[in-house]
């Protein structure tokens, strides 16, 4: 490999192959020291690079080239350690660009916590809830930052960066739906909340069984595979016995109307009753 750019002591860009003409070729490498003492047109044993980053444009190659010369080494190292141990959690290999595109934020949020300003994540919630996993690995990434730059690093910042993950893993419009599923549920919550005038427990089982329910709902409505068992007389009782619950059904019914033109079934809405009943007398007796 033959060094066509030196971004700093750790870092060049290198063209590999024989046809060291050809731009396309180009990727950037990773190693301590890797770049010092060399020029442009050196060449580079692959057993001295310990990291290698191939990106599938020149745009990205040269943005990425830009945050490494002028970043420093110990937030690539943010990056790559969380990029590791998220692996490790999805149990998935990533692709490059994700660090670009972690290296960018990072980067950022560093600057902005310099500056004492915090950004918060409108779906900070849905995250928490939804993305357990991607959420840990954006606490992770937290520790790392405070461990490097001695700084409090809010919560907050998990989020943004467990989205770098699950955006990843998802394209066009799952990543569309994924979103407006975590919106869905948070507006139906709010509807249950402001009916009953209440605030939830949201540790306890009847809430996350609600959130579940919920979710699983939402997906089969996306889908158009709602869920029908003809228990037409089963939905007559639990409005008889629970008229608040059907009231906050209502509700919910005409949201689903007005947003996705869509009719809750009676099974559904029998078992949005049953759930809301549970999880609102649990709150009210608290």
């Amino acid at each position: 490999m033959i060094i066509s750019q030196i971004l700093n002591n750790n870092v060049a860009i290198v063209k590999k192959g024989s046809n060291t003409q050809t731009r396309g070729n180009e990727i950037i490498v990773y190693s301590k020291g890797v770049a010092f003492k060399r020029k442009v047109g050196d060449s580079i044993k692959e057993k001295d690079i310990q990291k290698t980053y191939v990106l599938d444009s020149h745009d990205k190659l040269e943005h990425f080239s830009y945050l490494l010369s002028n970043t420093k080494d110990e937030y690539l190292q943010i990056v790559t350690k969380t990029i590791e141990y998220g692996e490790k959690v999805i149990q998935k290999n990533v692709s490059d660009y994700l660090y670009l595109a972690l290296l960018d934020h990072i980067d950022f949020a560093i600057k902005r916590l310099q500056k004492e300003q915090i950004v918060k994540s409108p779906l900070d919630w849905e995250v928490r809830k939804f993305y357990p996993d991607h959420y840990k690995i954006g606490l992770y990434a937290v520790k790392l930052i405070e461990e490097a730059t001695g700084m409090a690093c809010p919560n907050e910042e998990a989020v943004s960066v467990a989205l770098h993950f699950i955006n990843l893993q998802t394209k066009g419009s799952e990543e569309d739906n994924m979103m407006r599923m975590m919106e869905t549920v948070r507006d139906i919550l709010s509807i249950i909340k402001y009916h009953f005038r209440l605030d939830f427990e949201e540790e306890s089982i009847n809430y996350i069984r609600l959130v579940t329910h919920l979710q699983y709902f939402i997906i089969r409505m996306f889908k158009n595979e709602a869920f029908t068992s003809n228990e037409t007389e089963l939905n007559r009782q639990i409005r008889k016995l629970y008229p608040e619950a059907y009231s906050c059904v209502n509700k919910i019914r005409i949201y689903v109307r007005d947003a996705f033109e869509k009719e809750l079934s009676d099974d559904e809405e029998a078992y949005l009753m049953l759930h809301i009943q549970r999880v609102t007398k649990r709150e009210e007796g608290n």
